[in-house]
């Protein structure tokens, strides 16, 4: 997947926070009784902690590696 790759995803929070998102959308779909949704959910949950936490590899040069601690802001937006 590529855009498992883009910048927004490096920091680590902003990933745990994905999977966590989907994780408690799916619970609140079997809660109220929603079966399919919840399965559809909590396939969501799975296949991001697949992408972004397990087989998640970072940047191998250090200047990516400290963009990776923040995405860099446009200039238009300075």
């Amino acid at each position: 997947m590529k855009d498992a790759e883009h910048p927004f995803f490096r920091p680590l929070w902003r990933r745990i926070a994905l999977v966590v998102f989907c994780a408690g959308w799916a619970a609140f779909e079997f809660w109220n009784g929603q079966a399919f949704w919840g399965t559809l959910a909590a396939g969501m949950a799975a296949y991001a902690a697949g992408i972004f936490l397990i087989n998640y590899k970072p940047p191998s040069d250090p200047a990516a590696r400290l963009a990776a601690a923040r995405v860099p802001v446009p200039r238009t937006l300075r």
